[in-house]
């Protein structure tokens, strides 16, 4: 017998507050008994996904199961050889799947450009752009444009590739941006040294600490661009996966891992909510919006906490200067 829906929208929210019941794997296990349903088969037949990161972790479970609903989907990392590894892998689990990989990197701007110019060509219409790429260095790092390495990843280069596929995601009914921020981002509000030190150059650099700053701008990118791409017809969300066992985690929280590994989620379950945004018309309902468990979430922790209009402003019109497209208010 299914619950009500308020005894479930109080489930959901509680879960939410109780974190490490929310983002393990307890929260998918008790949410897909109420949650919307799954994506009818074939629902991206004959459409053309790009994702970003792809050659592991949240981005190739992710891109696995958008070939099984249909969808040709475009590999892009940083390493040709683990690209094609991650292709073939694809190719097995799903036979006939429609798998394109190429190598650019998302932190190297002059890469995007060229990377954009190519894809223009080759892919008219595009139905998804999906920014999974990753990256916590240990230290201060730069970009080939001197810009931070995380900023650069995760901020800069997702913006100006969006702003250059932008034909082809308007060319395309029912397009979506989707950004795979993080939970950490609620550790990271806006303020402070910011937009002054975007680039963390002041105090001591902490990997996990810049991890967590432009996962917060990641979710006001998305929010900026939602308006931005509005009239064009292009659906913009953010989203995080949970706690999830990838490659990634390991390497970089190392600690973390062993700590939960009992009770986090495998790569497919963090990638769910992903996969949902993409192929399902619910999605394309609403923009602008942060997502967890197919369900959208508050941007704050704690619900009457909010964000100066002009900081936010100057944050984007210093990344958007730092990506090179014009400032217009989004």
């Amino acid at each position: 017998m299914s619950l009500p829906r308020p005894v479930t929208d109080a489930l959901d929210t509680a879960l939410d507050k109780v974190v490490i019941a929310g983002y393990s794997s307890i929260g998918p296990a008790l949410r897909r008994r109420w949650w919307p349903a799954d994506p009818q088969a074939g629902a991206l037949e004959g459409r053309h996904v790009l994702v970003t990161g792809a050659s592991r972790g949240l981005g190739l479970a992710a891109a696995t199961d958008l070939a099984r609903l249909g969808a040709s989907v475009h590999l892009l990392g940083r390493d040709q050889a683990r690209l094609d590894e991650a292709a073939a892998g694809i190719r097995i689990s799903v036979p006939n799947a429609q798998v394109l990989p190429e190598a650019c990197d998302v932190s190297d701007l002059d890469d995007v450009r060229a990377y954009a110019a190519r894809t223009l060509e080759a892919v008219p219409r595009l139905h998804a752009l999906i920014h999974n790429a990753g990256v916590m260095p240990e230290t201060r790092t730069e970009s080939a444009q001197g810009i931070e390495l995380t900023l650069a990843t995760h901020v800069v280069g997702p913006l100006l590739l969006t702003e250059l596929l932008r034909p082809a995601l308007a060319a395309a009914e029912g397009s979506r941006v989707l950004i795979m921020s993080s939970g950490g981002m609620y550790s990271a509000p806006l303020g402070g040294a910011w937009p002054r030190d975007l680039q963390y150059r002041e105090g001591t650099y902490r990997g996990i600490r810049a991890y967590a700053r432009t996962k917060r701008l990641q979710v006001l990118l998305a929010e900026q661009l939602a308006t931005r791409l509005d009239d064009d017809g292009i659906v913009v969300h953010s989203l995080h996966p949970g706690w999830a066992a990838t490659e990634g985690v390991v390497e970089s929280m190392p600690a973390f891992n062993r700590a939960l590994r009992p009770i986090l989620r495998d790569a497919q379950s963090g990638a769910d909510t992903l996969v949902w945004l993409t192929a399902a018309p619910e999605a394309a309902s609403s923009t602008g919006l942060f997502w967890s468990d197919r369900k959208p979430r508050p941007t704050t922790y704690l619900p009457w906490t909010t964000e100066d209009p002009r900081l936010r402003r100057q944050v984007w019109d210093a990344v958007a200067a730092l990506a090179g497209i014009d400032h217009a208010p989004a």
